[in-house]
C-alpha cells in the first residue's frame, strides 16, 4: 500500500478504510489538506468530513456543489449497499453541513449527468487546481484487512494541475 501511494508523487493519493477514516497518505496529500482545522486533522481523522465540513476544504472547493452531491451519492449507494448505521450517520452529518458561503445557491450537476467522472476542483496557493479521483481496492487481497483498504488517487484533470503538482513536489 506505502508503494503504491508512494509511486503516485507528485499527486495525492491516500488509503481509507470503508468508513472513510485515513490510514494512510503521500506527501503531496498536503496540498489538499494543508489549510484545514487541527482538529479535522486530529486522528481518527474522515476523509468525507474533512472535505465537506464547514472548517475542512469545503471553501476551497470551487465545485463544491458538483463535489458534494457525488460524494453523498457515493456514501448513500455504500451505506444502503452495507446497511451500516456508521456509514449512515455520517451520510446525515454531511448532509447537515452548510454550504461555504461562494456555493450558496449553486445547483449541482446531477450525478447521472456529470459524466465518467467529477472532478475536484480546489483553489490552492499555485492556483486552481483540477483533479479527477480513481478507487482502488484490493480485489484479491489475502490480508483480509486489505479487503477493505481502498485507495483514492488523484489525478491532474489538465495540464496546468500537472505542472503545478510537479512544481510543488520539487519545492517541498
Amino acid at each position: 500500500m506505502e508503494r503504491i501511494l508512494h509511486g503516485h508523487m507528485p499527486h495525492p493519493a491516500l488509503a481509507v478504510d470503508r468508513h472513510w477514516t485515513l490510514l494512510a497518505a503521500n506527501a503531496a496529500i498536503g496540498v489538499l489538506i494543508g489549510a484545514v482545522a487541527p482538529p479535522l486533522l486530529r486522528p481518527p481523522v474522515n476523509v468525507l468530513r474533512l472535505s465537506l465540513h464547514p472548517e475542512g476544504l469545503a471553501d476551497r472547493i470551487l465545485n463544491y456543489a458538483e463535489w458534494r452531491a457525488h460524494l453523498l451519492a457515493r456514501l448513500g449507494h455504500e451505506a444502503r449497499s452495507s446497511a451500516d448505521p456508521v456509514l449512515m450517520r455520517l451520510l446525515e452529518e454531511l448532509k447537515a453541513y452548510p454550504p461555504p458561503p461562494q456555493a450558496r445557491g449553486a445547483r449541482p450537476v446531477p450525478v447521472e449527468e456529470a459524466g465518467i467522472a467529477v472532478p475536484l476542483r480546489l483553489a490552492s496557493a499555485a492556483g486552481p487546481l483540477s483533479f479527477l479521483s480513481t478507487t482502488t481496492v484490493f480485489g484479491t487481497a489475502v490480508d483480509v484487512t486489505l479487503a477493505e483498504v481502498t485507495i483514492e488517487a488523484f489525478f491532474p484533470a489538465e495540464e496546468a494541475t500537472a505542472s503545478a503538482m510537479a512544481r510543488l513536489a520539487a519545492t517541498g
